[in-house]
C-alpha cells in the first residue's frame, strides 16, 4: 500500500528557505501524482502545488507561485517542495498526498487519495 512520509519542516525567519521532502513507498513511484497542501488553524487546507508522475507537468497554488518549486526524483522515490522567500503567512502543516494518474495530466485538486501525516512549518517575522 501507498505510504507518504514528509520531513524538512522547522522554525525559520521571514526571507528564509526551507525544503520539505516527501517519501514514496509502497508502489510504482512513476505511476502516481503527487501534491503538497497545507493547513493553518483557523484556515480551510489549502493547495500549494502538485506534479504529475514523470514530473512532466506542475501546478502551483496563486500564494506561493513564483516562489515555491515543487520537483521530484523517481530513483529516491522522493518529492520535493523547495520553499523560498518565507513569510509568516506560509506557516502551516504541510502534507504531501499521492494519487495514481497519467502522466499527461494532472488530477483534480481535490481527488488525492494517499496522505502524509504532515509536517510544520513556522516562519518568524
Amino acid at each position: 500500500q501507498v505510504q507518504l512520509v514528509e520531513s524538512g519542516g522547522d522554525l525559520v525567519q521571514t526571507g528564509s528557505s526551507l525544503t520539505l521532502s516527501c517519501a514514496f513507498s509502497g508502489r510504482t513511484f512513476a505511476s502516481y501524482a503527487v501534491g503538497w497542501f497545507r493547513q493553518s488553524p483557523g484556515k480551510e487546507r489549502d493547495f500549494v502545488a502538485h506534479i504529475t508522475g514523470t514530473g512532466g507537468l506542475t501546478e502551483y497554488g496563486d500564494s506561493v507561485k513564483g516562489r515555491f518549486t515543487i520537483s521530484r526524483d523517481n530513483g529516491k522515490r522522493t518529492v520535493y517542495l523547495q520553499m523560498n522567500r518565507l513569510n509568516t503567512e506560509d506557516t502551516a502543516v504541510y502534507s504531501c498526498a499521492a494519487r495514481r494518474s497519467l502522466s499527461t495530466v494532472l488530477p483534480g485538486r481535490t481527488d488525492y487519495e494517499y496522505w502524509g501525516q504532515g509536517t510544520q512549518v513556522t516562519v518568524s517575522p
